[in-house]
């Protein structure tokens, strides 16, 4: 494992969970594997679950539709809108779980991301915000375990993509 700071911090009390995340890769690459759907499937599953992005439209008001998808073929989709986007800096949207016909399943959750650059090293700071506090304790541990996998996938996707 490398020493680039990997911070997750759960703050029940006001529903938020807070990731800092550092990569070994430059701010453009970095910002890409967020918000390109070619490259967003391929490390935000946690394995064996593989992404698939129906649609995406990055731009505010502009939405992004996905499943993960199970090796057995289960769906479990997904819908965000974006609501800010300041290019290579911060973007912010809203998550819902939704069923395969694009309606959310609410209360969602609210994602403010934000992107810096220092000597080539890159971080992440994710600030999510739940909507409900039931919902928070319904998925913490699936997404904490999940999302850590899925860090580590975009780590070895960097690593890979910088080589080339």
């Amino acid at each position: 494992m490398s020493d680039l700071l990997f911070d997750f911090t759960v703050d029940k009390p006001t529903k938020m969970v807070f990731i800092t995340r550092e990569f070994d890769a430059e701010l453009s690459l970095v910002w890409d594997a967020f918000t390109k759907a070619e490259l967003i499937d391929q490390w935000i599953a946690p394995k064996p679950m593989v992404a698939k992005t129906k649609y995406q439209d990055f731009k505010v008001g502009g939405k992004r539709f996905y499943a993960m998808i199970s090796p057995e073929g289960a769906e479990r989709w997904a819908i965000q809108e974006y609501t800010s986007i300041t290019p290579k800096n911060n973007f912010k949207m809203h998550n819902a779980f939704a069923d395969a016909a694009e309606n959310p399943e609410l209360p969602g959750s609210e994602w403010d991301h934000t992107f810096s650059e220092d000597g080539g090293i890159t971080t992440v700071n994710i600030a999510i915000y739940n909507e409900s506090l039931e919902r928070l304790e319904r998925v913490l541990d699936g997404f904490t375990i999940g999302m850590k996998m899925s860090l580590v996938n975009l780590e070895n996707l960097l690593a890979n993509l910088s080589k080339k």
